[in-house]
């Protein structure tokens, strides 16, 4: 990646979660690109992006472009794309990628890495992401709590090469001068499973109600849902070497009732909005990995299956 200071950075699908980000980049002086769809871009380039945060409220002056061409010229790729899109969407901007260029994918899953490095030799990092954001229109971006991401390398540590260190301390501190507060990992597969958790715990549960998540919580049935869910997760989780405990999965669910207590989730925004949810790589992710296994996941089964209905006869 080019001297921190000199990075062009491009955002691939600025959607919510990639306007905030990207909006928050170029608000601190950074050169930053939404490639977004053709309605979102005219908005912006017509007004700017309004950012409506906790903290701030104002026309961001930011580039915009439906090409995605537009990535040629990126040395640092925010890559935000459904993650039903990733292989689509990797493979389209492949050919005009610089060599040296460097992809960081703040995406729902935890598998999307793989995926996009089965396409590419460039390097490639897992983020994980904590923001509850919604267009609240075309270039208009709604924040309603956090802002932060976990970054590292998906490696186990012992082959980690310096050089990665290197990139991933030096985009921590390009979002950190950007007020988003960024980690580097050492762990960073157990930060994408714990938030892979949190996203089958309330994701699909938000989306069949269209509720809050701290409305949510408020139903008893509902908080025993969400334990059953999670230690479905759990037991998947230990399975691919990653282990998280019965009260660090309740603690950090807990954690998101309390700081995104107004938020839908992206799969309930998806669904408002009659598009196609990420539900087969969260939710149906944990099905699948569990018939894999031999490890009965009825609850996770029981929800992905019921937004798998409303997305065939909604949509």
């Amino acid at each position: 990646m080019s001297e921190l200071n000199a990075a062009k950075i491009v955002v691939m699908g600025a959607g919510a979660v990639g306007s905030f980000f990207g909006g928050m980049l170029s608000r601190a002086g950074n050169d930053v690109t939404l490639i977004a769809r053709p309605q979102h871009v005219s908005a912006i380039r017509a007004r700017g992006l309004y950012m409506d945060c906790l903290s701030f409220q104002e026309y961001v002056a930011i580039q915009a472009s439906p090409d995605i061409k537009e990535i040629a010229q990126a040395d640092l790729v925010l890559f935000c794309v459904k993650s039903p899109d990733t292989q689509q969407t990797i493979e389209s901007i492949a050919p005009y990628l610089k060599a040296d260029a460097t992809i960081l994918s703040l995406q729902n899953g935890v598998d999307n890495c793989e995926r996009i490095r089965a396409v590419v030799s460039h390097a490639v990092f897992p983020a994980v992401v904590y923001v509850a954001t919604m267009m609240a229109g075309p270039g208009q971006l709604k924040h309603n709590g956090r802002g932060e991401l976990v970054i590292g390398q998906w490696e186990d540590r012992a082959r980690r090469p310096d050089a990665d260190r290197v990139k991933l301390e030096r985009i921590a501190q390009l979002f950190e001068q950007a007020a988003v507060p960024c980690q580097v990992s050492d762990d960073v597969r157990k930060e994408l499973w714990f938030k892979f958790l949190i996203n089958c715990s309330y994701n699909a549960i938000s989306a069949i109600g269209q509720i809050e998540y701290g409305k949510m919580i408020q139903v008893e049935a509902i908080q025993s849902l969400i334990q059953q869910l999670a230690d479905e997760v759990l037991a998947v989780a230990a399975k691919e070497q990653v282990h998280i405990t019965r009260d660090q999965a309740t603690a950090v669910n807990e954690m998101i009732a309390r700081t995104m207590a107004g938020q839908r989730s992206s799969t309930a925004q998806d669904l408002a909005r009659k598009k196609s949810t990420e539900i087969d790589f969260l939710n149906g992710l944990v099905v699948a990995k569990g018939e894999r296994y031999g490890i009965a996941t009825p609850a996770n089964q029981s929800v992905y299956a019921l937004v798998k209905m409303i997305e065939r006869f909604s949509i």
